[in-house]
């Protein structure tokens, strides 16, 4: 991974609150993701992981604390150029080939067609640009959506569960071209309820229940748990902060 950037950090979280319908998501989250390193934000599904993700590109309202990102309050009309942004639905047109969607973002993005065609070969698609993306898997167009996103050469790139439904191999590929984004100086933030990918990442994040359960290096983590499981370093964080748990409450 990436171990010559200097350590400083892209995004900055503090006190943190997010309510919705009258029930509190987020309780007080503080913490940083440093620049140019990939900071992976882990736990169960529904543990507020989307919902701070949401709070750091600015899309979400806060109901108490702060989110500085790049230097600048979240969602700023600053930042707009220098964040990148992919949900779990994939926000590009089904009705438009792979090649059309991706052109089309860098028309918006005000780059050269050429950069399009970059960005496909980067996400492995460079194979299927007459194909219409609603004929492609889930993770294929999870892939368009990231070579769209990617056109901007964004700063910052917030990646909400990206590995979600791929195979193996598609896992290893996209976590590949993560690590080379960070390796150039790019900053990740990739969210994940699969434990076995907290070791792709160069911090951790790992959440429960709109909790910050740890912040921490995978070694660290490691270090301080007794174990070089990470699943189990989780559990036994939880169990020591007097959260309970179990490994129901983990994807495997």
């Amino acid at each position: 991974m990436n171990r010559g950037v200097a350590m400083v950090d892209a995004v900055a979280v503090r006190d943190l609150v997010v309510v919705l319908g009258g029930r509190r998501i987020l309780h007080g989250l503080t913490f940083d993701a440093p620049a140019g390193r990939v900071t992976g934000l882990l736990g169960p599904s529904g543990c507020g992981k989307t919902t701070l993700m949401r709070c750091v590109v600015g899309v979400q309202q806060i109901d108490g604390g702060a989110v500085a990102v790049l230097g600048e309050p979240a969602g700023t009309a600053a930042l707009r150029a220098r964040v990148g942004y992919v949900t779990q639905a994939a926000s590009v047109y089904g009705d438009l080939t792979v090649r059309e969607n991706v052109r089309y973002f860098a028309a918006v993005y005000g780059v050269p067609a050429s950069a399009a065609d970059r960005a496909l070969a980067d996400v492995d698609l460079a194979d299927r640009p007459t194909q219409r993306v609603s004929t492609l898997s889930g993770g294929q167009r999870t892939r368009v959506s990231l070579a769209c996103a990617l056109l901007a050469a964004p700063e910052l790139l917030v990646l909400d569960e990206p590995t979600v439904g791929l195979d193996p191999v598609l896992r290893r590929e996209l976590w590949e071209r993560f690590h080379a984004l960070a390796a150039g100086g790019t900053t990740l933030l990739v969210s994940s309820h699969v434990m076995d990918e907290a070791g792709q990442c160069d911090r951790l994040v790992l959440m429960r229940e709109g909790h910050l359960v740890a912040d921490d290096t995978p070694d660290a983590l490691r270090a301080r748990t007794g174990t070089d499981d990470l699943e189990e370093a989780f559990l036994r964080t939880i169990r020591a902060a007097g959260a309970g748990g179990s490994r129901a409450g983990v994807a495997p």
